[in-house]
């Protein structure tokens, strides 16, 4: 089974972001010449619920390769397959609902801790949330693979702050060019080394400069046979 089959058909849900799995594009070079023995899968996806309500679905998976562990088994062998969904306000990112749901476990008494996971409710997702993770959920407060799935799902709200207001405006009919700034946007400042504060994105935001345009964004406009422009305007 592939992770990309685990989505939400409703049509009320628009989905603005995924995160592994792309469809259309290699993640990974060529395997080298070993012997694989493991992969883990993380995918989260975003989801556009209604103008202030944001979903974020989180998916883990640890595979063993064909015949590994059982000699003539044809299939992969799947060890672990959690699934972790919150509902969050926009543009506040204050979880208002997690659940937690386990696929595949290695024990029976796994199960036992996915309620735990509803202490997330109320907790803002944004800076100092990682902190208050490893405080609730590492070791043996919880389920070390579930825990490491939501500490790469909070990037993910962040990276989809100006997609919710985007995917807003497409839905009432209203041009990206009227979106504009404002408190729903993330702000990037000091997030990475490109972000530094005395850095040049910085002070182009600082003084009203046009930054430029994202790498895949001008790619993919050239692919299409389009300008940047197409982007600005």
């Amino acid at each position: 089974m592939n992770l990309r089959d685990w989505h939400l058909p409703s049509k009320n849900l628009v989905r603005i972001v995924s995160v592994v799995g792309m469809p259309d594009l290699e993640m990974f070079p060529a395997d080298p010449d070993y012997i694989q023995i493991h992969t883990r899968r993380y995918e989260v996806r975003a989801f556009h619920m209604a103008e202030d309500r944001l979903m974020l679905r989180g998916v883990v998976v640890d595979e063993k390769p064909v015949g590994l562990y059982i000699e003539k088994d044809p299939d992969p062998l799947w060890m672990h397959h959690m699934i972790l969904d919150l509902e969050i306000h926009f543009p506040s990112l204050v979880i208002q609902k997690a659940t937690a749901t386990f696929r595949e476990h290695p024990h029976l008494d796994c199960v036992n801790i996915v309620d735990h996971y509803k202490k997330l409710e109320g907790m803002s997702i944004t800076r100092g949330f990682n902190a208050k993770v490893r405080e609730l959920f590492a070791g043996p407060r919880a389920c070390t693979h579930t825990t490491a799935l939501l500490q790469a799902m909070a990037p993910v709200a962040v990276q989809s702050m100006w997609s919710m207001r985007v995917a807003s405006a497409r839905s009432r009919g209203v041009s990206i060019e009227q979106v504009g700034d404002g408190p729903q946007t993330a702000n990037p400042i000091n997030t990475c080394h490109m972000w530094e504060e005395s850095g040049e994105l910085a002070a182009a935001v600082r003084e009203g400069r046009d930054i430029e345009i994202p790498l895949s964004i001008s790619k993919r406009l050239r692919s299409l046979g389009m300008s940047d422009d197409v982007w600005r305007e």
